[in-house]
């Protein structure tokens, strides 16, 4: 199971070590316990009287203490587990290539974060008792071949049996789960419409109606696959019951006649084992839904294309940003969106741009022209398909990509806020910060104290000065702005174009600004238009025909 090597791998080695040894010996331990009972009622007294009862009290509380190890260290090896898993996949979302996360939607990655991760939890928090369980059933199954190698064998053939036929309902189950994950995905994905589109659901009746519709049927089918895959295990957990009793059967009614030698006692014996090992075995049935979910939950986790079992896609670099650079060039870059659902796909390129500190930069062109794309490529989000980046004659790679991202601050179109001010230092970031809020006039709405800022509830034109803010602080040599403006009053948006973008270019920043506000343009220094991912030009000002706007 990927289960198991997932617990492997977020687990310091002596703790999976002493978690198999533990749980071995509690087995043991608790078998010989079982010896000791089925001595004293059928034995030939081998140990009699005070031997005995020393024997039993000597070896009560080692079974306990083995019992407490075992659920310690696998107790111990659950929670690391689970803590290690739960902080590198967050870390392995923020390494893996940002086009893969896109594809896969917010939704999925939600799913992935809180319910598979609740469910590998819950698996992890069960498996100290599956593995003392299942440890008892191996040292009854050791007893047994101690009384008699014959009866034994009918046992595990018995036991062969069952485990062949378990696995088939287990595997159909297990196919069952998966489909109630996918519509799991797609429930989240209702439940995202109903908390985001609230308002526009409210505007109209027939639509509210048959959004709710939609959840209805989504969840209804998500239940019926749910039931469907618990009646499965369920009916897979009766049938080894009934293999239990018939097995009983055969040992108490049909071998002694066939085994010369099968003693009253040896009979007694195995009645009394299988029965003490009944309940063990039955949790260890019991426990395999609860780990094949989660084993189901690490697989779909694979499939998002976030490995549990490699390294992180990206290296993160240890250098700050170089203020000193001279020349950023993209030479022949291409980036194509392949739709899985589509035949049609869109190609950016390919483009040579060169750019340097001190420009402002505007990138205009119609919606889907490639504005965003082109940006996110400079930006080091998406590797080109063909071509290549380079900071002064270093080629951008997988090697240094992410401390070629070091050079830039940026603020989206859709931007997300953080209500803390991370990876500055605090004391500086908090006085720069209260320059800046008056500066961008949030001074009467927003504090900031301990680089925690004391509201987001603000309109999107403020927050997006709060998302200003944040790259003013970060203070990277080049700034991009993507429809940064779209949501101010005409007030600021003239703040922005004449005083904020100017007061960048003049400490020497490069400044990348998409923008429909065609009115401004005369303000840069170039223009890079842009139409269907194709350049219709990269020109001065003064030769496009925005030279003329400031009249």
């Amino acid at each position: 199971m990927q289960l198991f090597h997932v617990v492997k791998n977020y687990s310091r080695r002596g703790i999976f070590v002493a978690v198999i040894v533990s749980g071995v010996v509690s087995g043991l331990l608790s078998t010989s316990l079982l010896f000791l009972i089925n001595e004293y009622l059928y034995g030939d007294q081998i140990l009699t009287g005070t031997k005995l009862v020393i024997a039993f009290c000597v070896l009560l509380p080692m079974v306990m203490v083995a019992r407490y190890v075992a659920s310690y260290t696998l107790i111990e090896l659950g929670q690391r587990a689970t803590f290690e898993l739960r902080v590198d996949l967050t870390r392995r979302i923020l390494g893996a290539p940002l086009r893969r996360l896109e594809d896969q939607g917010p939704a999925r990655l939600m799913v992935a974060l809180t319910e598979d991760i609740g469910r590998v939890t819950d698996a992890l928090s069960n498996m100290p008792q599956f593995f003392i369980n299942a440890s008892v059933v191996l040292g009854c199954l050791i007893y047994m071949g101690w009384l008699s190698w014959q009866v034994l064998l009918v046992v595990l053939v018995f036991m062969a049996i069952g485990i062949v036929t378990y696995q088939l309902p287990l595997m159909a189950g297990i196919r069952v789960q998966e489909l109630a994950r996918e519509m799991e995905d797609e429930l989240f994905e209702r439940f995202r419409g109903a908390t985001q589109g609230t308002k526009e659901l409210k505007m109209r009746r027939s639509r509210r109606f048959a959004f709710i519709d939609s959840v209805s049927k989504t969840a209804a089918r998500q239940r019926q696959l749910e039931i469907k895959a618990s009646k499965i295990f369920i009916a897979a957990g009766s049938w080894g019951n009934a293999l239990f009793f018939v097995l009983l059967g055969i040992i108490l009614f049909f071998l002694p006649t066939q085994l010369d030698g099968l003693t009253i006692h040896v009979l007694g014996s195995y009645v009394l084992v299988l029965l003490y090992m009944l309940t063990p075995l039955q949790m260890v049935l019991n426990d395999f839904p609860a780990l094949t979910d989660a084993d189901v939950a690490v697989r779909k986790i694979e499939r998002l294309g976030i490995s549990l079992s490699k390294d992180v896609h990206e290296v993160d670099g240890t250098g700050d940003a170089d203020p000193n650079w001279r020349r950023l060039e993209a030479r022949g870059i291409a980036h194509t969106y392949r739709h899985e659902s589509a035949d049609e796909h869109f190609t950016l390129g390919p483009l040579d741009l060169t750019f340097k500190p001190g420009e402002l930069v505007f990138i205009v062109g119609g919606n889907g022209s490639g504005k965003t794309t082109l940006a996110k490529v400079l930006l080091g989000l998406y590797q080109p398909d063909q071509g290549e980046v380079l900071l002064d004659g270093t080629l951008v790679d997988d090697s240094n990509r992410s401390q070629y991202r070091e050079q830039f601050a940026a603020v989206f179109s859709d931007f997300f806020l953080f209500e803390t001010l991370l990876g500055l230092g605090q004391s500086e970031a908090d006085e720069q910060a209260r320059i800046y809020l008056e500066e961008l006039r949030l001074k009467h709405k927003v504090r900031i104290e301990n680089g925690r800022l004391s509201t987001l509830d603000l309109s999107q034109g403020q927050r997006k000065r709060l998302a200003l803010l944040t790259a003013y602080l970060e203070d990277s040599p080049i700034f991009l702005f993507d429809e940064w403006a779209a949501d101010q009053d005409p007030e600021f948006k003239r703040v922005f174009y004449y005083h904020l973008l100017p007061a960048l270019k003049a400490r020497g920043k490069l400044v990348l600004a998409i923008s429909h506000d065609d009115a401004y343009y005369h303000l840069g220094d170039r223009i890079i238009k842009l139409d269907y991912g194709q350049l219709v030009y990269d020109k001065p000002v003064r030769e496009t025909e925005y030279v003329t706007a400031a009249v």
